[in-house]
């Protein structure tokens, strides 16, 4: 399947001329489509959605599937390295809606942060500790208030990283994915402390990059996980307006059934395991902000072949600053429900502390 190309300037004498086209319309953006889950083998899927890129316009539609028999939620075609290349960079002149962002930030507040760091304060302070996925390395930052003497580490496949250990985040800092040959060789067996702070669910491969976490490890270590959770009754409720869905950057969405039969294979010790402290109050927020950016005039994008009237994009800009009280009003009532939610089948996320066994024991 390959990206839709823009019309053809020949076809309207009388319009603007047209922007640069889509950059891929001559690459293919998805793999062939599975027959059966990435995780079990199982070949009884079902549908879950379809939807365009509710979130930043870009073209497209994204398929995502859930296997009957172990609930494994994946995108279904997926995206091609090429294809996650476009659609996971920013592109100069892509256009950003307040309300989406403000509600996205919740995820990376530092109140979060600190609650994952606090969650590892009972089993001492670590000598070394990698964080994977860790963009700037905000998360570090913020642990070392909790952990002032140990070593942080990082990685992450974007120049961010590179940018954080120039401002002191990370001491070491390895560009490239954690299944890479090269990262993984470098960080074999030194950390005390993984964690994979809602980075599996954008993984190509989530079960390789828990073995390699675990391969990071030193014996006895331990790894911290929080991921999204696809059987959050909201979900089911709201489809493709769930923000944890958002396709197409996020590939995979793992059960907490799965996360901990994969673990105990390995040898793990399951520590801690469970919903309360993981749960991101943004459910309802997150849908009134993408219904709203979806039902408002089209934004401009670089790929159109022909702009918005300036007419039309202000509409848009007024229609949407008129909106965000209502996507202000559905986050008041996500924190006003989260400490009942907390412990329901409507936390959309959990968190897991796993003890990798010490030598000697299969890990």
């Amino acid at each position: 399947m390959t990206a839709p190309s823009t019309p053809a300037a020949a076809s309207r004498p009388k319009a603007p001329a047209p922007r640069a086209a889509h950059p891929h319309t001559s690459v293919k953006v998805h793999e062939p489509r599975r027959e059966d889950c990435p995780w079990c083998g199982s070949a009884r899927l079902r549908n879950r959605l379809r939807t365009g890129d509710l979130r930043r316009h870009r073209p497209g539609l994204f398929t995502v599937d859930e296997c009957r028999d172990c609930g494994h939620t994946f995108q279904n075609p997926r995206l091609t390295p090429e294809g996650l290349a476009f659609y996971r960079r920013a592109v100069p002149g892509a256009p950003r809606d307040p309300a989406t962002e403000g509600v996205l930030a919740l995820r990376a507040a530092r109140r979060r942060r600190r609650s994952a760091a606090r969650a590892m304060l009972r089993f001492g302070e670590p000598e070394s500790w990698l964080d994977v996925g860790t963009g700037y390395a905000r998360f570090p930052e913020t642990a070392r208030e909790f952990f002032p003497y140990t070593a942080f580490d990082g990685t992450d496949p974007t120049a961010r990283i590179e940018r954080a250990r120039t401002l002191g985040r990370v001491e070491e800092a390895h560009r490239g994915a954690l299944t890479d040959p090269h990262v993984r060789d470098r960080v074999a067996g030194r950390y005390d402390v993984v964690s994979l702070l809602h980075h599996l669910e954008h993984s190509t491969d989530p079960r390789a990059e828990l073995h390699a976490a675990l391969e990071a490890l030193r014996p006895g270590g331990y790894l911290l996980i929080e991921t999204l959770d696809p059987r959050c009754v909201f979900a089911a409720l709201l489809g493709r307006w769930w923000l944890p869905y958002d396709q197409p950057r996020r590939l995979h969405l793992l059960p907490l059934r799965n996360l901990r039969a994969e673990l105990g294979e390995r040898g793990c010790e399951i520590v801690t395991a469970g919903h309360r402290a993981a749960h991101v109050p943004h459910d309802l927020a997150g849908a009134a902000a993408l219904a709203l950016s979806h039902a408002l005039p089209a934004p401009d994008t670089p790929w159109r072949a022909i702009p918005p009237t300036p007419a039309r994009q202000h509409l848009r800009t007024v229609l949407l600053y008129a909106g965000i009280p209502l996507v202000a009003a559905a986050g008041a009532a996500d924190l006003a429900l989260a400490p009942a939610l907390r412990r329901t089948p409507f936390a959309n996320a959990y968190r897991v502390i796993a003890r990798k066994p010490r030598a000697g024991k299969r890990g």
